[in-house]
């Protein structure tokens, strides 16, 4: 195994298959997938912004003492699709950041400067193969294949890449959330495991009794279901993509939809928060005096104004169609 002090090694692939009982260790590798209702919450969670046309109006108010060092930093950074102005660059980022947290835990981001360009680069990683020892930040690469058209393929050596924690932002989910989180998943993922387990219920036909009677209640199975669903998800209100349960009153389900808005836009807010902090860090290589501090404006939902709203739903002050008005940014 090679250990260097060097950049992160991006876009490498390794066949599943091939790895090694150190490899599937340190690089975190995760045999088992998301359940059906896992899955579907982390997709609803992770959206912490309504696809909604606002014009012209600011989504962030970007406080800082060097405007031009801001403009590099975001004007170069890599997003998923195309180069966007700040406020927009500012919104992806989010968002990809929010995913990352919800389906990995944490999310990295290596800052690089190119001197000829005069550029700053800000560059997504794979937190799976990242860990951190007494404050010191690694990269394991596993053993790869380097694939080349004009001569024999190159098996290369293991790394332990040294990275430079400077130029390394690194975010994470609030504790308040992810012990939620931790706590609701234990239970949705027992749920998966057995969702389907109903057909073992159900007799097996044979040659002398082709269409035997079952005496399996299913209403009674599918009941308990949807009653563990709603208490492993009472924290964070979400509703398993039912909108029209016979079985919840209007109020339960506008309540639920005031807490699940709210817990994602705490997530939102402590991403912002941590992104400002981690831009200052990293900015202090190029600007000693270097500060940021980015905050989501009046045109976004506002954590204050979903607890306002909550209070007058318990008062019945308000109707549902604002709440979901609101919501939904309408």
């Amino acid at each position: 195994m090679k250990i260097i002090k060097n950049i992160p090694l991006y876009g490498y692939s390794v066949d599943p298959e091939q790895l090694s009982f150190v490899d599937r260790l340190l690089t975190k590798s995760k045999n088992e997938r998301p359940g059906f209702y896992q899955r579907m919450f982390y997709e609803d969670f992770a959206r912490v912004f309504n696809f909604v046309n606002h014009g012209d109006a600011n989504l962030f108010q970007v406080e800082t003492n060097d405007e031009e060092l801001i403009r590099k930093m975001f004007g170069n950074l890599q997003a998923r699709y195309r180069k966007y102005s700040v406020d927009e660059t500012i919104r992806e980022l989010v968002e990809a950041v929010a995913q990352s947290l919800i389906w990995q835990g944490t999310a990295y981001y290596f800052v690089q400067n190119v001197p000829e360009q005069e550029k700053i680069h800000i560059t997504p990683l794979v937190s799976d193969n990242i860990f951190c020892f007494f404050s010191v930040y690694f990269q394991y690469v596993p053993k790869r294949c380097e694939r080349y058209l004009e001569r024999d393929h190159e098996m290369l050596p293991r790394e332990l890449r040294i990275l430079d924690k400077n130029k390394l932002m690194r975010f994470e989910i609030p504790r308040s959330l992810r012990r939620m989180l931790s706590e609701q998943n234990r239970t949705l993922k027992i749920i998966d495991k057995h969702q389907f387990g109903v057909t073992n219920f159900y007799p097996q036909a044979t040659y002398e009794n082709p269409n035997p009677k079952s005496h399996f209640d299913f209403s009674i199975w599918k009941n308990t279901q949807e009653q563990a669903l709603f208490r492993a998800t009472r924290k964070t209100g979400w509703n398993g993509r039912n909108y029209d349960s016979s079985k919840c009153s209007d109020f339960f389900h506008y309540y639920r939809l005031i807490r699940f808005r709210r817990n994602q836009l705490i997530l939102r807010d402590y991403i912002l928060l941590q992104l400002g902090k981690e831009l200052t860090r990293v900015g202090h290589r190029y600007n000693e005096d270097f500060n940021v501090v980015i905050s989501p404006t009046s045109v976004l939902p506002q954590i204050d104004k979903l607890d306002e709203m909550e209070s007058l739903l318990s008062r019945e002050e308000i109707d549902f169609t604002e709440v979901s008005d609101y919501y939904y940014e309408r």
